[in-house]
């Protein structure tokens, strides 16, 4: 990994071959993540219709200098006819794993999705079993709010999620 500071850009052509490992390579998503195979074209579609940044949600790219880590993501959940939040996740390559990388990132996105949009509300998931995500987003200034039970069918299973959320009024929210 590079000395250089964690940052978060733009997705380019040139990234599409990384976001497609994502759905076409079980190591490179990590355990939590594998929902299946999955249309590896969705991305540059996607890509080409709107560069990952539209009005519902958006991706931006999780690099150090040249080293590109995974993708941080952001979707529109309407909250009532006059109110929506943002769910935000991270996705990262195992070479990113356990560096703090993540972290970082979801702290700058954070402030992005805080500067850029008018929510309050910022909230994500991770499964219970995920102790790392869960550190993570604590140390990103994320409150735990609760488990949500059997919320993601993943290998052959139900599984529990633990939500967690961030408010604008947060210390973090505030930067």
């Amino acid at each position: 990994m590079s000395d250089d500071p964690v940052m978060l850009r733009p997705v380019a052509e040139d990234d599409l071959p990384v976001l497609e490992r994502f759905l076409t390579d079980p190591e490179a998503t990590g355990p939590f993540q594998w929902l299946g195979w999955s249309d590896p074209g969705r991305w540059r579609r996607r890509w080409e219709q709107d560069g990952l940044l539209g009005d519902d949600g958006g991706q931006l790219m999780v690099v150090t200098g040249a080293d590109r880590f995974g993708f941080v993501a952001w979707r529109k959940v309407v909250m009532s006819r006059s109110s929506y939040c943002w769910n935000v996740g991270a996705q990262l390559l195992p070479e990113g794993r356990g560096r703090g990388v993540g972290t970082q990132a979801q702290r700058l996105l954070v402030r992005y999705l805080f500067a850029h949009t008018p929510v309050v509300r910022l909230e994500a998931d991770t499964e219970t079993e995920n102790i790392a995500e869960q550190r993570a987003l604590q140390k990103s200034g994320f409150t735990r709010e609760g488990v949500l039970r059997s919320a993601v069918f993943r290998d052959g299973q139900w599984r529990d999620v633990v939500r967690y959320s961030v408010l604008r009024s947060d210390s973090l929210g505030q930067r």
